[in-house]
């Protein structure tokens, strides 16, 4: 049986790598991918080290051509690819009347814009093999509102519609797509001042989930794994909240 190929976008740390790693691990070959293929090198290594398949590949996902050169070199190593997780994603905390009309733009151009070009871009293979698999990275702060996020909320938001969506249009074709949107897991893309002020609430927010810790890059990733298997056939159009306990469905 051919070896399966994944795009793991924002896939340099944090969520993605662990992700990338996860699914290397169950025999699928990884393109890496973040928006420097440099920052790449340390994911590709714990692959290639633990015996996987990995590429490391650069593009702002913003910019349909830079995302169609790095499938390009995708496939010509590893072949179609039918699995995409939709991970890269920019964050901030800017209080609303202060968010200028850039801030805004850039934040949809990234999270959603960016998923709708990487799935789009991705979705010829998965029809050509009738089989596909489509797990998209949204935020439990898109279920519950978080202040001074508007933008990064909404824009989660969206990428959760996003899903249902497209769960109902692509699964006549085999292709299944579902979002997990994390709760405490610190973002190592964070700026340092959001980083401070996420930290300042994180006492009290871990001391309320049912958890009592918070999350981890890991766990995220199990959940990812379980959704591009082929045990999770029958499951599309889900939110699959992996948070502690966080958002109670």
């Amino acid at each position: 049986m051919r070896t399966k190929v994944a795009l793991v976008t924002g896939a340099a740390a944090g969520i993605g790598a662990a992700c990338a790693k996860r699914l290397a691990a169950d025999g699928i070959a990884i393109g890496v991918l973040d928006v420097d293929a440099a920052r790449c090198a340390g994911t590709v290594a714990a692959i290639t080290a633990a015996g996987g398949r990995a590429i490391a590949l650069g593009a702002d996902i913003s910019d349909r051509a830079a995302v169609r050169a790095a499938l390009a070199r995708l496939r010509d190593a590893f072949g179609p690819v039918t699995i995409v997780v939709n991970n890269a994603g920019i964050t901030g905390f800017v209080p609303f009347e202060e968010l200028t009309d850039e801030q805004w733009d850039r934040m949809y151009a990234v999270n959603v814009k960016g998923t709708f070009i990487v799935t789009q871009e991705v979705l010829p293979d998965m029809k050509a093999a009738r089989w596909g698999r489509v797990v998209n990275i949204s935020s439990s702060s898109a279920q519950t509102g978080s202040v001074h996020m508007a933008h990064y909320s909404s824009s989660k938001g969206a990428i959760i519609s996003l899903t249902r969506t497209l769960a109902q249009e692509l699964g006549p074709l085999g292709i299944t797509v579902n979002n997990i949107p994390p709760g405490s897991v610190m973002n190592t893309l964070m700026s340092e001042a959001a980083r401070q002020r996420a930290g300042s609430r994180m006492e009290s927010l871990l001391a309320a989930l049912p958890v009592r810790r918070q999350g981890e890059p890991e766990d995220i990733a199990n959940a990812c794994a379980w959704l591009c298997a082929e045990a999770s056939g029958y499951v599309t159009g889900q939110t699959i909240g992996v948070n502690g306990g966080r958002v109670v469905s």
